[in-house]
């Protein structure tokens, strides 16, 4: 029951039961247990001493060893020190178990931005006739990613569910079982996991969280608000694993076939236990006989898929509505509900669950058709290329792929990446034809700089023998760096008055989707710059869209902590204004996101209905919103342009990437094991900034604890404007425009979870203390700034909740951040044992878990 003051409910159902439950840990009966527990609070205060005292990660280690826990050698210490790691990790398991059972309570779900309230609000303003208008084509599609942002097996991830269910209700025995179960489970994969093995973790949320709480919430809006049969599902799940190529050499074609072939397994699945449970039901003549048929279909669809007849939504929902209409006609609608709920499950999921998405680097496409017809000339086939195609103009070359008239192979390439593409367009129409069109039907085009790289996939689809006059794929560019954003009003615009391309769009019915990326923009241009571009970005092509009769539909890669465009998102959409399309909400959803949003039935329904409701509430309580000003846009403009100036200079320090290479664990990413994706582009031994992949970019600073893509610049641009008297004019802009005041609340979050005194031995080193103390400075003017900014006297004092959460965690793993500061510290001696030096390694690699997973509340 939600509590009227969400930070008592905090600390009593979450800080509280933390304290009792974790005292169970000591009772562990498992070698070496009892002494952890017992010494790792007396770590914990030896840490919270040492930094209030300037003490370094490597003098609070050693001074903890030689007071509290003497060892005869360095490998003896560092076994003790992997036995904490351990000790730790499961406590931050703990911390999640709790604060899920805990979310009703801190966590109004009738509240603000849920539905029942967005229902309230329009029916005591007169806007249910606009409400009920709105939600006949608003849909927020949520995009599942493996991009590797947590590091919990899915054994463990269970081990959280069901150990928060437990907690919710009390269960002390069950309680202390699962947290034995959890002292003998190991925490971390042996081997790096397949993208098969990420599809199918994933999947774990798919049938036991979204399957129910989407229909939750359909049942909802068709039931309580729109007064009429509904054909919109208001909810679509999109799904990477098996689809995501970009970078990743272990996704194939083959992966994407059996990925799609288990996800069509498993929400028949779902269909199968429904219907089985339904079966108790509706025991009444004639509809016993028909639940019974359909069951037996289900069933053989589940166990012999090969051998059955492969059922499809249409026939599955044809034979729910003679169930309905039978019980309708003669048994006076018992039950009714509960077929039309799963009625509306097979209308919302098919039987594809989760639409793949294909995703490939324009590079390669470009490579792809080379290869094509350096290999059909080869083999004394027509080419497909003019010898001089190099030499083209972009228009040019457009003109001349739009002449190819010809259908390939696979055996018409030479390459592996070439076969592969090739093979996956083909497995794009194989899914399609067993899981439906909904299956499968998005190819995005990753470093989309041109029209040219557009009509290279559209090509290719030709080539590969699609009907391009009725082609059931949208080709979607992802624009993602400062410069890819500029260019890409210029880009839309070309393809939308080329006729080939209108012709294309018509037959998907006038919509076109564009992907805004964020974190590789953050990376690029800096925290303010990325979002300021994305938002005007998305302006501009709304705007040409609008022009030509198109419906420009936005998906966001956005997820994670602030730094990857995660941080509040609901905020974040509802800030939007009206010269943004609002034709649907799109964003991925990755790593520790989808466990602390999407982790338990009451979070994922209570998150979905907010995105939602912040979508809708732009157009119902347009009036609400105040819409930028001349003045707003110049004041961004001029933010956005500084800081990114600051940060670029920034990221020209000769030793910016050295500096995360020696201090935090960038180089560890690989050894990790958490992700089926290298941890960089290209195959070269030297890290360039360009390979770095945004996630161990991010990863690394939130472990330094110095979080630079969060806030980095802010601070500098907040100055420059106060120093040229222009203070009130950015304090008018925090208080009337939401969209600033979302990014400023998400840049406290970044700052909140910042933690100084960890790296602070930094500032002696003659080589990398400048850049520490550069750092430094920028924090701590934009903490100062944000806070005058804002009234507030501590960073999050708005969201109390959230500020005590990151707090209990980052005082969880403290211990494990001096760790793996000392281990690093500790390999910089060219001295070290071989041995020594693995097992530090594994110590960083091991510490990196519990760090990450800790910050699940970045989301």
């Amino acid at each position: 029951m939600y509590l009227n003051k969400p930070i008592l409910a905090f600390r009593q159902n979450v800080a509280d039961k933390y304290t009792i439950y974790n005292s169970l840990f000591a009772a562990l009966p498992f070698s070496g247990i009892a002494n952890v527990g017992a010494l790792l609070p007396i770590l914990l205060q030896s840490c919270i001493d040492g930094y209030q005292n300037g003490k370094t990660p490597k003098e609070i280690i050693e001074d903890f060893f030689n007071r509290q826990a003497q060892v005869s050698n360095e490998a003896e210490q560092v076994d003790r020190l992997f036995k904490f790691v351990q000790y730790i990790e499961r406590q931050v398991v703990l911390f999640d178990a709790i604060e899920d059972a805990a979310f009703d309570t801190v966590h109004n779900l009738n509240g603000t931005g849920s539905l029942k309230a967005l229902y309230n609000e329009a029916y005591f303003k007169g806007k249910l006739p606009l409400l009920r208008e709105k939600l006949k084509q608003f849909k927020v599609r949520v995009v599942l990613t493996a991009h590797p942002t947590q590091f919990y097996p899915g054994s463990v991830l269970g081990i959280i569910h069901d150990l928060g269910e437990a907690i919710a209700k009390n269960d002390f025995e069950t309680i202390n079982l699962y947290i034995q179960q959890l002292g003998i489970t190991p925490f971390f994969n042996k081997k790096q996991p397949t993208p098969l093995d990420e599809a199918v973790n994933l999947m774990w949320y798919l049938e036991n969280i979204l399957y129910q709480s989407i229909g939750n919430i359909y049942n909802f809006i068709s039931n309580e608000i729109l007064e009429e049969e509904n054909h919109n599902p208001f909810i679509e799940l999109g799904f990477w694993p098996g689809g995501d190529r970009d970078g990743n050499p272990f996704v194939n074609a083959s992966t994407t076939l059996k990925i799609a072939e288990s996800l069509r397994s498993a929400i028949v699945v779902c269909y199968y236990r429904d219907i089985r449970k339904l079966k108790r039901r509706l025991t009444f003549s004639g509809v016993d006989m028909l639940v019974t048929k359909l069951e037996a279909q289900l069933y053989e669809n589940v166990f012999r898929p090969e051998e059955s007849r492969r059922i499809h939504q249409k026939e599955l929902l044809g034979k729910l509505q003679e169930i309905k209409d039978l019980m309708v006609a003669n048994h006076h609608s018992l039950y009714i509900n509960r077929v039309n709920s799963l009625i509306n499950k097979v209308k919302i999921f098919g039987t594809w669950f989760a639409s793949i998405d294909i995703r490939q680097d324009s590079r390669i496409h470009t490579a792809v058709i080379k290869n094509i017809d350096a290999t059909l000339k080869e083999n004394n086939k027509p080419g497909i290329l003019p010898n001089n195609y190099d030499t083209f103009s972009q228009e040019e070359k457009i003109n001349c792929l739009l002449k190819i008239d010809q259908v390939i192979g696979v055996d018409d390439t030479s390459t592996e990446i070439s076969k592969d593409t090739v093979e996956s367009i083909f497995a794009i129409n194989s899914i399609q034809q067993i899981n439906g069109v909904q299956g499968c039907h998005r190819y995005i085009i990753s470093n989309c700089q041109s029209a040219l790289n557009m009509i290279e996939v559209f090509i290719l689809f030709k080539l590969c023998g699609w009907n391009t006059d009725q082609l059931s794929v949208d080709i979607v560019p992802l624009f993602e760096t400062i410069d890819d954003l500029k260019e890409a009003e210029q880009i839309m615009q070309w393809l939308y008055q080329l006729p080939i391309y209108k012709k294309h769009l018509q037959a998907r019915a006038q919509s076109q989707t564009i992907m805004l990326g964020f974190s590789d923009g953050t990376k690029d241009g800096g925290y303010l710059q990325a979002n300021w571009s994305i938002y005007t970005a998305k302006e501009q092509l709304t705007a040409i869209s609008r022009e030509n009769g198109i419906k420009v539909k936005f998906f966001d890669g956005r997820g994670g902590p602030p730094s990857r465009g995660g941080g509040k998102t609901n905020k974040f959409y509802a800030s939007l204004g009206n010269n943004i399309e609002n034709e649907e909400i799109q964003l991925t959803i990755q790593g520790q996101t989808i466990t602390s949003n999407f982790g338990t039935l009451k979070s994922a329904q209570y998150n979905l209905e907010q995105l939602l409701s912040a979508g809708i509430s732009n157009t119902v309580f347009a009036e609400n919103r105040i819409e930028l000003s001349p003045t707003h846009r110049n004041l961004l403009e001029e933010l956005g342009g500084i800081s990114h100036q600051v940060y670029q200079s920034f990221k020209k320090h000769p030793q910016f990437l050295p500096y995360m290479q020696q201090f935090s664990p960038l180089n560890y990413y690989n050894k990790s094991n958490i992700g089926s994706r290298p941890g960089k582009r290209g195959n070269s031994d030297k890290l360039v900034f360009e390979d770095l992949r945004a996630i161990p970019f991010v990863g690394s600073w939130s472990q330094l604890k110095q979080n630079v893509p969060g806030y980095f610049g802010v601070g500098s641009a907040l100055q420059q404007l106060k120093n040229s008297g222009r203070w009130d004019e950015v304090k008018s802009l925090f208080t009337e425009v939401a969209f600033f005041r979302t990014l400023i609340d998400n840049s406290m979050m970044s700052m909140l979870k910042s933690f100084f005194p960890l790296t602070a031995y930094i500032q002696e080193d003659p080589l990398f203390g400048p850049v520490w103390n550069l750092i430094k400075a920028e924090y701590d003017l934009t903490h100062s700034l944000v806070l005058e900014l804002s009234g507030n006297n501590v960073l999050m004092e708005d969201d109390q909740p959230g500020r005590a959460s990151i707090l209990m965690r980052d005082k969880i793993v403290l211990p494990l951040l001096t760790i793996q500061q000392y281990a690093l510290h500790q390999l910089k001696n060219e001295q070290i044992a071989e041995d020594l030096k693995i097992n530090y390694e594994k110590l960083i690699t091991r510490s990196m878990f519990g760090i990450i997973n800790a910050a699940r509340n970045s989301a």
